[in-house]
């Protein structure tokens, strides 16, 4: 068992989902519940105006804005 296991294992551990800070914001990635499927489009107008919303970005979005891709990669892939 690694060192930190124990707090965890005894409910006294601290996750990041613990932790709050005054103007917090969350994010929530949508994808496919169809394995290997491609969204071949969406609209994201609806979500947008949602209250609270603070952005919604697509992929093309994200590379747009040079943040990179959002499609996942795995060591090894």
């Amino acid at each position: 068992m690694r060192e930190e296991d124990f707090r965890f294992l005894n409910g006294r551990g601290r996750y990041a989902d613990d932790v709050t800070v005054h103007g917090q914001a969350h994010a929530v990635v949508f994808r496919s519940p169809v394995a290997h499927a491609r969204i071949a489009s969406i609209d994201i107008r609806t979500a947008r105006r949602a209250p609270g919303v603070l952005a919604v970005l697509t992929d093309e979005d994200a590379a747009r804005r040079g943040l990179g891709s959002l499609v996942p990669e795995f060591a090894g892939s």
